[in-house]
């Protein structure tokens, strides 16, 4: 039976931290819908009605582009969170999203609640509109073994000018939508 929720309660917000990972969705009307993975420690509850998420360089940007699309709907989000331990709990939150760039008015402020990891890309900024918990009886009993480093060592051995030669370029997602580039590679830790 799912519950929901008008905001974050202190027991969702206990949940959240002891993730190793969680899942974004976003949708655009006329394209494919993105599900991804996110790992490291990238989630951040701001306030009961307010998250964000450290988003690094990829394989793609279509949260971004899915974000900002011209639409009525657009910046619609999903963030889930899976308890992999007990008790068995799926968490999403629902909201509106907002990717905030390093080169934006407001970066500095958001920034500042994360420690900025290599190849930091922007930072989504989500308003909560309903928090929903489902029983999750479904989902495993897994242990994390640990992070993969892949990611952030290959942003740590980029070489700062080539990376932003080959970002600049990528302005639209995979559905043709248009993104913008950081304009700046962050080198973080």
């Amino acid at each position: 039976m799912a519950d929901f929720f008008d905001a974050l309660e202190s027991k969702h917000v206990a949940m959240i931290e002891k993730q190793p990972v969680f899942f974004v969705a976003t949708a655009a009307a006329n394209g494919r819908i993105n599900l991804s993975p996110k790992g490291y420690d990238a989630f951040r509850v701001l306030s009961p009605e307010r998250v964000a998420y450290l988003d690094l360089g990829g394989s793609g940007n279509e949260t971004h582009a899915h974000l900002v699309a011209d639409q009525e709907d657009a910046g619609r989000i999903t963030v889930m969170f899976c308890n992999f331990e007990q008790p068995a709990l799926i968490l999403r939150i629902y909201g509106r999203g907002v990717p905030i760039l390093p080169q934006d008015e407001g970066w500095h402020e958001l920034a500042s609640h994360f420690t900025l990891m290599p190849g930091t890309r922007q930072i989504f900024d989500i308003a909560v509109d309903t928090v929903q918990t489902s029983c999750g009886w479904g989902v495993p009993f897994m242990t994390l073994e640990g992070e993969r480093d892949t990611l952030k060592k290959a942003h740590r051995q980029a070489d700062p000018e080539k990376w932003t030669a080959k970002t600049a370029g990528r302005t639209t997602s995979i559905d043709g939508l248009p993104t913008r580039a950081t304009d700046r590679f962050i080198a973080g830790d």
